[in-house]
């Protein structure tokens, strides 16, 4: 696999490394010792996927409260969405600031974050299904979230969303 530093510390694009025949590739998507080896969290304990039916919906931006935060590896298995992520660690040098990366399911990239991050999506196209790794268990009562449109962060979004729950448009804003 390639790892790509992103702008927020602690947070990695991870492109796959195809291995090609006739039939079409094999390749590895989860390598723990060398997560672990660029500073990464490998703990595993629990799977998700999220299917959204319009383009234009917007899911986030959500992550847990200590002790329960979690590190995630997301990637779109199917379609295509634009996955964004905030960097709500007051001690780090890109407090407040955002990143982005489009996942897709013909890119086969995935987008790592720490614990301490908040991430949301935008689907770019119809039918698109989101997979993720977390290292913890989502707990409810740890729970949380921040307002996508929060002018604190000023992420630039490629388009307006269409479809967005009522929990997150009422997270609070961090301003």
């Amino acid at each position: 696999m390639q790892y790509t530093p992103s702008r927020i510390p602690g947070a990695w694009v991870i492109d796959i490394t195809k291995i090609t025949d006739a039939r079409g590739f094999f390749a590895m998507t989860w390598l723990p010792a060398e997560l672990s080896e660029r500073g990464m969290n490998p703990s595993l304990a629990q799977c998700n996927v999220a299917f959204n039916h319009k383009r234009g919906t917007l899911r986030g931006m959500h992550f847990q409260k200590a002790p329960h935060a979690q590190a995630k590896i997301v990637r779109a298995t199917r379609g295509a969405l634009l996955d964004v992520i905030v960097d709500l660690r007051r001690d780090s040098p890109t407090f407040k600031q955002w990143d982005a990366v489009e996942l897709t399911a013909d890119n086969h990239r995935m987008l790592y974050m720490p614990e301490g991050i908040a991430h949301g999506y935008l689907t770019l196209t119809d039918d698109t299904e989101a997979y993720y790794h977390a290292s913890s268990p989502w707990v409810p009562a740890a729970e949380s979230g921040v307002r996508w449109d929060d002018p604190a962060f000023a992420i630039e979004w490629p388009f307006r969303a269409v479809v967005i729950s009522d929990k997150d448009t009422s997270w609070p804003l961090m301003t």
